[in-house]
């Protein structure tokens, strides 16, 4: 790239051509006010406030649009420049509340700093002043537009970076103002509250609603922790003030987020500080719990287990670990049941994430995301199949609209029209349940069209031939007939993908949850080897996990049929896998359980049955952070501490390991999960020495190959480590499969289409398919404890086509009953286009609203994921309606 050399206040920089006065002067460290400009926005000139002078230009330019020349001299605070700034504080001022006293921004505000620097302490301009009415109508944000500087940050944040449009300039001149279309309040527009807005906001006019009044900036510290809900795993800035949580913010220069968070990651810590959290033992006596210390608990829990144990043999304990805690604490869960005798230990990995381990294992030989987040930016053409990105990853959706915006195309694969799907370049709005064929489909047309890398398959694949000849049969004509998206559309969408040097693939539980899972990783597979898209930058076959240590607990061996490292156990003696338990505690063979972090009486599949099965123990300890609905039904309930109450790690979906640190004490006598098993272990006469998180992790790196380069200190100087990290000089490994893969050779597999476990009829013929929204997460231990989360989206409905509802005599907001082969239950109808005629969805966060006791337990016969992603259901109005 060519250099231009320029002098700024005296200071001759060379910078590259393209280069903004503004960023040629961060350079030499001059710092120029600004109030409009952010470095990842487009340059828009509108505050005026960063005007310099320019020798031999008539006027002041806008140092943060304006690009250097060569020779260009710049002064950036001469008497002209400063007497242009002066006014233009003075014009602010004299229609901007002067409530510095009172205002929540004092401290942080850019309109104070800089009229403090250049000694502006008045308007000096009379005349009328705005005198809007203050937003005070959503949970999340206030909304002053009497202080807004216009300076029109927020407005790209929101179209830019989110994709949400949800706000705009309005009017024009004196009354110009920044809010949803039609003024309407914020809560009824497109906002999804990412806080974007309010983070970039220079003044007092976009304000977090939860932290008003609690503390100025010079009194808060901010303690950097990894967010607790998906598996992109940001980087979040807690605002702690005498002990508590008052507000967050995303880091800034965190690799995964990049300054960046969702609405929960945002305003969903609140849960931190319920007064239901749990605070001591409870132990139940006569069917009501009663407080007890640590450790008559502990005492209760060792005898009990040993008593069954001795009683039915070690096999008839099983233990649900979490992906919700540290790795270090998973790795000592596995560690505890198998010094117990038994590999009966799963998390809910098991409902998302093991046909990835399975599909992945099989064609690559290891299983994991193959590239990072950041890598879709340069991507040039993403397929997104069973993901609603925008909603379950939001973050990973800023990424997707920024390679859209660099030019990538766009291919949606979903049964719902999604907000992604809306924006695609290609959109196949595909049948639930029949991800197989439309993959074999596109395959099929990349390779007669002849798209395939002939030089990627040939030397580093095996197996091409035989897949081949099973894709053979996909024409689009028959894959219309399976899936129902047009044939010619399938052709369009196979050709964007074909003819694109770098290709990228989403997928989420929407290809993972279903009895095929294992075939359509397998499939997903099969596409990215045939195009060539393994083991380069911007490319790959990427897994989003749903929770944010999903892949850590997986690399713990939290797995029935794998230990630490993914050292896979003889068949033989495989353990029970999550829903293999719930069958064997039915059927009284598995008499105590011991449940750290889940919630199956939400989670698992055909819920009536999971209840059945709970009742049946002889013994049920759980240990968490809410009495959820399995904690009310435990023998003993352990209080733990939640994720910004300790040390630890987590692994993100990139493979990332990142070090979160303890930002507040745990409430009342809750323990960090990790102290509770090292204290139950040593009950046992396990002889535990573990005294802290950092040594545990020592250990897992002497046991895992993955983690052997990864330390506490390694993590502290950097921002995450990827695996493989063979060693301590080793950097981590971005892009998987680069040198070739873990096996090899990459393997095709040809799997044929199978229709899901159950197929509609007369009485249940419309099918019912479930995920996330952006609002929610567990309702009855994270966002339905949240304050703002929990009122903004009280309640879950049924998305219902306005088809089906009117020949189901169904109106928007009446109470509908929703009944499976194995259940039912009432929920209001949201009726939208969303949803093809057809099919209804359900989201599964809610415990008022449990849509698992709808789903069906058949299982992948391999990852053994049960499907909970389609089944067949009845829709009718009920009785009465609201």
């Amino acid at each position: 790239m060519s250099k231009v050399k320029v002098t700024i206040d005296g200071r001759e920089v060379e910078v590259p051509a393209g280069s903004t006065i503004y960023e040629a002067a961060q350079q030499v460290g001059v710092e120029i006010p600004t109030f409009c400009y952010d470095p990842e926005l487009t340059r828009v000139g509108a505050c005026r406030i960063c005007v310099v002078e320019v020798e031999k230009a008539r006027a002041l330019v806008a140092s943060c649009a304006a690009p250097v020349g060569d020779g260009m001299v710049v002064h950036t605070e001469s008497e002209r420049v400063v007497k242009a700034r002066k006014n233009i504080l003075r014009l602010i001022l004299g229609n901007h509340p002067l409530e510095c006293m009172t205002c929540q921004k004092t401290g942080d505000c850019k309109l104070q700093d800089y009229c403090y620097y250049y000694g502006v302490n008045e308007a000096g301009f009379e005349g009328e002043v705005k005198e809007l009415e203050l937003d005070d109508t959503n949970p999340f944000i206030r909304r002053d537009m009497n202080k807004c500087l216009l300076c029109g940050k927020c407005v790209r944040k929101c179209e830019e970076i989110n994709g949400a449009t949800a706000i705009d300039f309005m009017n024009r001149g004196f009354i110009s103002n920044v809010g949803p279309a039609f003024d309407d309040p914020l809560e009824e527009s497109p906002c999804v509250f990412c806080g974007l807005c309010v983070d970039v906001c220079p003044v007092g006019a976009l304000l977090p609603r939860e932290s008003i009044g609690k503390g100025r900036p010079w009194q808060v510290e901010k303690k950097e922790v990894v967010c607790p809900y998906c598996g992109v795993g940001c980087s979040i800035n807690l605002h702690i003030k005498d002990g508590e949580v008052i507000d967050a913010s995303a880091v800034e220069d965190s690799p995964v987020n990049r300054g960046h968070l969702c609405t929960k990651g945002r305003f969903g810590w609140d849960f931190l500080q319920s007064e239901e959290r749990l605070t001591s033992p409870l132990v139940k006596q006569n069917g009501v719990f009663v407080e007890t210390g640590w450790e008559e608990a502990l005492q209760e829990v060792a005898k009990r287990l040993t008593e069954v144990r001795q009683k039915y043999g070690n096999d008839a304990l099983a233990g649900l670990s979490s992906a919700k805690v540290t790795n270090e604490e998973n790795y000592l869960f596995q560690k505890f049941i198998r010094e117990l005798g038994t590999n009966n230990v799963d998390h809910c990995a098991r409902l998302c994430h093991s046909p990835t381990l399975a599909g992945m294992e099989k064609a690559f030989g290891i299983a994991g995301m193959t590239n990072t987040i950041e890598e879709i930016t340069g991507a040039g053409v993403i397929l997104v199949i069973g993901s609603n990105t925008t909603e379950t990853h939001p973050v990973v959706s800023y990424r997707v609209k920024e390679a859209v915006n660099n030019g990538a195309g766009l291919i949606v694969v979903d049964p719902r029209e999604t907000r992604l799907a809306v924006e695609a370049d290609s959109f196949l709005q595909v049948r639930p349940g029949t991800d197989v064929a439309l993959l074999n489909g596109l395959a099929h047309l990349i390779i007669k069209e002849d798209l395939v890398d002939q030089k990627f398959i040939e030397e580093k694949t095996e197996g091409f031939e035989e897949l081949k000849k099973t894709l053979d049969g996909y024409t689009p004509e028959y894959v219309e007939k399976i899936t129902g998206v047009p044939a010619g559309e399938l052709r369009e969408a196979a050709r964007l993908f074909g003819a694109a040097e770098k290709g990228s693939i989403l997928y989420t539980m929407g290809i993972t949850s279903h009895t095929s899972g294992t075939n359509n990783v397998l499939s997903v597979c099969n596409l990215a080897m045939l195009t060539g898209n393994i083991g380069e930058e911007s490319t790959g076959v990427n897994s989003l996990c749903g929770q944010n240590n999903v892949q850590g607990a997986c690399d713990m061996g939290a797995l029935p049929d794998k230990l630490a490292g993914e050292h896979s156990i003889e068949e033989k003696d495989t353990g029970l896998t999550a829903v293999e338990m719930m069958k064997a505690a039915a059927e009284g063979e598995v008499k105590a359980m011991y449940i750290m972090g889940e919630n199956p009486l939400l989670s698992e599949p055909h819920l009536e049955h999971v209840q059945e099965a709970m009742e049946k123990l002889d013994f049920l300890v759980v240990q968490d952070i809410f009495l959820s609905e399995t904690a009310q039904k435990a023998d003993v309930v352990l209080p733990a501490a939640a994720f910004a109450e300790k040390d630890g790690t987590y692994t993100n979906t990139e493979r990332r390991v990142q070090l979160s640190r303890a930002a507040v004490a745990a409430p009342g006598e809750a323990r960090a999960d990790w102290e509770i098993l090292c204290g139950l272990a040593n009950k046992l006469g396990m002889n535990w020495d573990f005294s802290s998180p950092e040594e545990i992790m020592k250990e897992i790196a002497s046991r895992n190959p993955n983690y052997a380069g990864i330390n506490y200190q390694r993590l502290e100087e950097s921002k995450g480590l990827q695996w493989p990290c063979p060693d301590l000089g080793h950097a981590g490994t971005p892009v998987l499969h680069r040198e070739g893969f873990a096996r090899g050779r990459g393997k095709f597999h040809p799997v044929e289409y199978a229709p899901p476990s159950e197929e509609t009829d007369s009485y249940y013929p419309l099918w019912l398919t479930t995920g996330r929204h952006i609002f929610h997460y567990h309702t009855s231990t994270m966002t339905g404890r949240s304050r703002g989360l929990g009122s903004h989206v009280p309640e879950e409905m049924v998305q219902v086509n306005p088809e089906d509802a009117s020949r189901l005599d169904i109106s928007g907001g009446d109470t509908v009953e929703v009944a499976s082969r194995r259940g039912k239950l009432n929920a209001r109808a949201d009726l939208t286009d969303m949803v093809p005629p057809g099919t209804v969805f359900m989201t599964f966060h809610s415990s008022e609203l449990a849509v698992n006791f709808l789903t069906s337990d058949e299982m992948d016969a391999e990852a053994k994921v049960p499907e909970l992603k389609v089944c067949a259901v009845n829709v009718r109005k009920a009785e009465q309606s609201h």
